[in-house]
């Protein structure tokens, strides 16, 4: 389909119809915020259905290549279904880390047979992923992955453990970084990455309770698990280089992802209607200067944000540093949306301690619990500290 003014906004009109008539009323369940809070099959089969419904539409993968289960349009095309589902406050894409890293991976790098292996099941939502990245002993080290994998025969033999594994109860496969050499010298050259199935005997989850109450993060545990050394990407020993292209894509550094919300979006314009139902010395809080003038700093935050995603696809405007916004992208925005709840629940006083089911709190408790969950966006994929050294490093050439 051609790219031109015409067709994308008649597409816009098809597109805001479409949601209107199709996004799902609220179910009679607390719904998560993000894939890193789906931790009940009532909330599983809910968002997988709601996926499938928009792949099946032609909504999601639009970019993708036809052969594989993708659409095959511009760009542009997909780009207009996100921010639609994100202003109507759509349900988000539950199979997150397989339609923006492990998908984008596999079509980047990918043999043909896994493209056509894994594609289409990403897109509907019949494979769900996880990722096996982080160790319970490493913190931020990526580097000092200690599973081992052990080759014997046409199999690995995995041993070890694997945390914060969101989806891990329900994933079908596991992008997995393992050590296949524990005896060179530098720790990067003996890690290797695979596209390891989940549903094969010496592989258990345990479920991992948040302080909000809810589940979605898994540990996961491998005890003589064998995989096919067909699972392997690239070549045994390139795990390292694989992972870094991996985490491009998380971090949004790297485009090609599939399309859709990944979380529920928290707006401003959320918090100022909150800041004129609170009082703050008996007034309304949104006529303290104090609190007005953080108002306006978010509201111009947010634009920011927004339009510097318009920003990096014009060249002639980021030439001086081109990824310098989509390296910072992933710390901008994690960091906001924590700001933004911290500042929510300022407003509240006392009240801000009041959660979820409590009668009394206001905005049903979303305040306190998204802040709580917003923690996991500032860690995930490397930690805001660690982020900030990348943008030092890569994007203003500071040292070491």
């Amino acid at each position: 389909m051609q790219e031109n003014r015409a067709s994308l906004e008649a597409f816009k009109a098809e597109v805001v119809a479409w949601f209107e008539a199709n996004i799902p009323e609220q179910p009679g369940f607390l719904l998560p915020e993000s894939f890193m809070e789906v931790g009940t099959d009532q909330q599983f089969e809910f968002l997988r259905t709601w996926q499938r419904k928009v792949y099946e539409a032609g909504y999601l993968g639009m970019s993708w290549p036809e052969a594989y289960g993708g659409g095959g349009y511009p760009q542009a095309y997909q780009d207009i279904v996100t921010s639609e589902m994100a202003r109507q406050n759509a349900p988000f894409m539950m199979n997150t880390i397989g339609l923006n890293w492990a998908g984008p991976l596999i079509l980047h790098m990918g043999s043909e047979d896994a493209k056509n292996r894994y594609i289409k099941g990403i897109l509907n939502a019949d494979d769900i992923w996880c990722q096996g990245f982080s160790e319970p002993d490493h913190g931020s080290d990526l580097g000092k992955v200690q599973t081992k994998a052990v080759l014997d025969g046409n199999e690995y033999r995995v041993n070890g453990s694997k945390i914060w594994t969101s989806l891990g109860s329900y994933a079908k496969y596991m992008i997995l970084l393992a050590r296949t050499n524990p005896d060179t010298e530098s720790k990067y050259a003996g890690l290797s990455f695979f596209l390891s199935p989940m549903h094969v005997p010496g592989i258990e989850t345990r479920p991992i309770r948040k302080l909000t109450g809810e589940y979605g993060f898994t540990q996961t545990f491998f005890n003589d698990a064998r995989i096919p050394t067909s699972c392997i990407m690239g070549n045994e020993g390139e795990g390292w280089q694989v992972a870094m292209t991996t985490l491009m894509f998380e971090r949004g550094a790297a485009g090609g992802q599939a399309g859709g919300i990944s979380m529920i979006d928290l707006r401003v314009d959320d918090v100022v209607e909150l800041a004129r139902e609170a009082k703050r010395d008996g007034a309304p809080a949104i006529e303290d200067y104090y609190v007005r003038e953080q108002l306006v700093r978010f509201l111009i935050e947010e634009k920011a944000n927004q339009l510097s995603r318009v920003r990096a696809r014009i060249p002639a405007l980021v030439s001086e540093r081109p990824s310098a916004i989509a390296m910072s992208g992933k710390l901008r925005t994690s960091e906001f949306r924590r700001r933004l709840c911290q500042l929510a629940i300022g407003l509240q006083g006392a009240n801000g301690a009041r959660f979820i089911g409590d009668s009394q709190s206001a905005d049903a408790g979303k305040w306190p619990r998204s802040y709580l969950n917003a923690f996991s966006a500032t860690i995930g994929g490397g930690t805001s500290q660690i982020q900030a050294n990348i943008i030092g490093e890569r994007v203003l050439g500071l040292p070491k």
